[in-house]
């Protein structure tokens, strides 16, 4: 009966203070992001209200007044910039995970441990994410120019407006080839489908993916919590288990 009592009290008091957060998430983080959510929503009683698209997008509406209480962003630029501009909370900016690119295709085989492929021309497309919105994007385009293939492949591009639309170009047939996160085609630390070239960190400048809480936050102490559940041991294994390097 006590402990029956004692249930139902700690059912009352999750009840009456579990807060809801609206998260804008960059959208190579979607499966992670799902996965923690989860898990913050079994062990705090809170709930998560997840948003996916390019940080760039998510930045022109926070500043447009969007009602989001915490930014998973891509970078480690845009949240830093929401603080200068008193769009977010300050000191309260920092690296969830670094990213890490790859040149991918859904067909088994295609491309090979190199990259080398990009130079065969046995494609006609590959997509990519726009450079001004999506860091993984300009990572690309980074890599290109560092391969001085950029000019020379500007006839076969095709650009995504976020990340999850380039992964679906391939997806979907229409491009053979994509640079995507790693995160897209890992779970359980294995990739999962097609074949795919780790880009070698020294082609783009480092990804670091950075989460702030937002000035316009509804309610605080939730977006608090779960910024600080995102530094928790359970989740830094979620992070690591789809490819992400930790900070």
């Amino acid at each position: 009966m006590r402990n029956c009592l004692f249930g139902v009290l700690l059912f009352a008091t999750q009840s009456v203070y579990a807060g809801e957060v609206n998260a804008a998430v960059a959208a190579n983080f979607t499966a992670p992001a799902q996965q923690i959510a989860e898990l913050f929503q079994k062990e705090t009683g809170n709930t998560v209200k997840l948003s996916f698209g390019s940080t760039g997008k998510f930045y022109a509406q926070i500043k447009e007044g969007a009602p989001f209480d915490v930014l998973l962003a891509a970078d480690d630029a845009i949240p830093q910039r929401l603080e200068k501009e008193g769009l977010a909370a300050a000191n309260t900016s920092f690296v969830y995970a670094l990213g890490k690119l790859v040149l991918w295709s859904a067909k088994p085989g295609f491309v090979d441990e190199k990259g080398a492929v990009l130079n065969t021309g046995s494609y006609n497309k590959i997509a990519f994410a726009d450079p001004k919105l999506a860091p993984y994007g300009l990572a690309a385009q980074e890599t290109l120019q560092s391969l001085k293939l950029w000019d020379k492949l500007q006839s076969r591009l095709v650009t995504g407006e976020s990340i999850a639309q380039t992964y679906q170009f391939v997806a979907t047939g229409n491009a053979e080839l994509a640079f995507i996160a790693l995160s897209q085609i890992t779970k359980n630390g294995k990739v999962t489908e097609g074949s795919w070239w780790l880009v070698p960190a020294n082609r783009y400048a480092p990804i670091r993916q950075a989460a702030v809480q937002l000035a316009a936050a509804k309610d605080k102490n939730a977006a608090g919590v779960f910024l600080n559940f995102l530094k928790r041991d359970k989740a830094l294994e979620i992070i690591r288990s789809y490819g992400y390097g930790l900070p």
